[in-house]
């Protein structure tokens, strides 16, 4: 099982599709964010999701959230599947899968797919919200419910 909620997020820094270094300090302290890990691009139940991130996007930006989807493609894969479904957010390049580790985000179907997990982090980078579910689908409907509760607060 991943991290929990309550937990503090581990700091990390990964390439995005645009070979720029993300560093996860740079945003704790000022936004809440998601982060989704997903198995592989240009997949049915990944592109699915990235995509449901995607037509969703606006809400979590109404929402004061930055959006970051990881997977263990690489960055020239990940520039290629953002402009292909017009992805607005970033996607970081967990290449060694070292995030991955990181967030104890565990392997399925005896572990020959990665798994797909879900963070909602509060701006002091605590972790409100995890969900871990092979299905694709509910994962933005998940991360976009735990905003809106924070946001009501």
């Amino acid at each position: 099982m991943g991290l929990k909620v309550g937990q503090l997020i581990p700091q990390f820094a990964l390439p995005d599709q645009d070979g720029k270094l993300f560093n996860s300090n740079d945003i704790v302290g000022k936004k809440p964010f998601v982060i989704f890990f997903y198995p592989k691009d240009y997949t049915p139940g990944c592109t699915l999701e990235v995509c449901s991130f995607r037509d969703s996007y606006e809400e979590f930006t109404e929402l004061g959230a930055l959006v970051i989807g990881i997977s263990s493609d690489s960055e020239n894969t990940h520039r290629k599947f953002a402009s292909k479904y017009r992805l607005p957010f970033k996607l970081l390049a967990d290449k060694h899968k070292k995030v991955r580790a990181l967030f104890k985000v565990e392997s399925k179907l005896f572990n020959l797919l990665p798994g797909r997990e879900t963070y909602v982090v509060s701006k002091e980078g605590v972790i409100l919200m995890v969900f871990n579910s092979v299905n694709a689908s509910q994962h933005m409907k998940k991360a976009l419910d735990a905003l809106k509760k924070l946001n009501s607060k």
